[in-house]
């Protein structure tokens, strides 16, 4: 056993766990820490339901991530670089924060949390390719439990503790000066940590920066079953983990409090050592088997939340269903993390890292609203029976994708795709066409909140053809990448 937790006292481990926790710092000063500020400081629900809004740039950040594969400041090479120049600005942003009043500046204190929550978007992209360009392949099921354990620890320190220490002891301003110089190990772990191989290609102009990404991915075996496989993973996770507060509470009759103690403390300190264990495990299984195993024990552990539903209620059930179904969940990330470390190409993993990871929060963000009416048209027992086979489809999908991740994990490279080149041509066409669609009604809906509605009804025809083509788009990839695999494997038959 020694042998597998070797891994954790490497340089890269304390590297990957400094990065990991202020990269996870940033998140609640300008979300839950900033609402608290503002709420003590008797600003308008509306106005404080807007700044919700800052946290888009995680989920858009791959819209300038092509700027970071493109451009190499002139220190430290392209990965260090950057990290270093997102986390003085990070480091500034925070303290300027702290010279403010959301009473008396909101104007200002709006501007520094986009810019803090835009910095720290793009230092996460930077430290995903950083971590995805320095890591073996073994590596990376332990380098994405140790960045768990640190991100999750960052986000205690800057929601909980830091609620505590300005209510009790330093004051608000004092509390986010306190965060901003908690930003420094961060700055210590850039000079540390060693810049990826510079012998790498990469891009020599912001086109290339932003279409090779696109083309090299799509050109590979099995793209599409591999997208679709990113999307569908985490599904029944992503399901059961929607409405757990409101059902333990409304569903089952818990107070607030106890779901409050049990959820946060109990949950989190699952979830972080359900993360380091699946990354020791991870170092004697193939990606394949982790993903697999793992991808059971999470369908498996909302079983849980099923048994909550139908018994009697227990503090201790309910703490033995979360404790298991975020210990699971965070062997799962670890897993699921080295996927995308794996299907990066380290000529642009920053670009790809970040497209990729985009894709897989859609499962999370959109099925908030389903699972609400699922519950109301069949309960809460069926909807967690439904969140067990929810999980079913993107373990079908892995076991057709074996043979391609176990080609990815042992040469390292990716396999080409070959044939109907014609019909894939056109999958992307209605898959670029729904993207671009979704964007127009994104910038829509931006405008209408904003008070500019320029062109009416736009939101109300846009949203569903965008999602029918994207979804289309999906499907005939997905059905020519069966047929190019069951083609292949016709071919290895005859001439054996």
């Amino acid at each position: 056993m020694n042998h597998y937790l070797r891994i954790f006292t490497q340089r890269n481990a304390a590297v990957l766990l400094l990065l990991g926790f202020v990269s996870g710092l940033p998140l609640a000063l300008t979300a839950g820490t900033l609402q608290a500020w503002m709420t003590v400081e008797n600003v308008d629900l509306k106005t404080i339901g807007f700044f919700s809004l800052v946290g888009q740039a995680y989920v858009f950040k791959f819209l300038w991530s092509p700027m970071m594969d493109r451009y190499t400041p002139p220190f430290l090479g392209r990965r260090r670089g950057w990290l270093l120049v997102t986390q003085l600005a990070l480091i500034a942003g925070i303290v300027a924060m702290g010279f403010m009043q959301p009473s008396r500046d909101l104007t200002l204190m709006a501007a520094l949390a986009m810019l803090v929550a835009f910095c720290s978007a793009s230092q996460d992209i930077v430290f995903d390719a950083w971590k995805t360009d320095i890591l073996p392949a073994e590596e990376r099921g332990s380098g994405a439990a140790i960045t768990v354990l640190g991100y999750r620890l960052a986000m205690l320190i800057s929601g909980g503790l830091a609620l505590w220490l300005a209510d009790r002891y330093l004051g608000w301003q004092m509390t986010y000066w306190l965060m901003a110089l908690m930003m420094l190990p961060g700055i210590i772990a850039t000079f540390i940590a060693k810049e990826p191989d510079t012998r790498i290609s990469t891009p020599h102009s912001l086109r290339q920066a932003v279409v090779d990404p696109l083309n090299d991915f799509f050109q590979r075996n099995n793209a599409w079953l591999l997208i679709t496989l990113i999307i569908l993973y985490k599904l029944g996770d992503a399901f059961a983990a929607s409405l757990t507060t409101t059902f333990l509470i409304r569903g089952v009759g818990f107070n607030a409090g106890d779901v409050g103690l049990v959820n946060k403390t109990l949950g989190l300190t699952a979830t972080i050592a359900g993360a380091l264990y699946g990354g020791v495990v991870m170092q004697r299984l193939s990606l394949f088997r982790a993903l697999m195993i793992f991808g059971l024990l999470q369908a498996v552990s909302n079983f849980g939340y099923w048994l909550l539903a139908i018994t009697d209620q227990h503090l201790w059930s309910m703490a033995s269903a979360v404790f298991v179904e975020n210990l699971c969940g965070g062997m799962g990330t670890s897993a699921f993390v080295a996927l995308l470390m794996t299907l990066c190409n380290k000529s642009f993993s920053a670009t790809q890292f970040a497209l990729l990871s985009a894709l897989s929060a859609v499962g999370r963000v959109y099925v908030g609203p389903a699972a609400g009416w699922l519950v109301e048209l069949w309960g809460w027992p069926t909807f967690y029976a439904f969140t067990v086979l929810a999980a079913l489809p993107g373990l079908l999908l892995l076991a057709f994708c074996r043979q391609t991740l176990d080609a990815m994990q042992h040469s390292g490279e990716f396999l080409p795709r070959s044939g109907y080149r014609n019909g894939y041509r056109w999958a992307r066409r209605l898959f670029s066409t729904g993207c671009l669609l979704l964007a127009v009604w994104l910038v829509a809906l931006a405008l209408k909140a904003a008070g500019l509605q320029l062109v009416p009804h736009l939101l109300s025809h846009l949203f569903e053809p965008s999602i029918a083509l994207i979804l289309l788009g999906v499907l005939c990839g997905v059905v020519l990448d069966c047929r190019a695999m069951k083609k292949s494997s016709i071919s290895e038959a005859a001439l054996r």
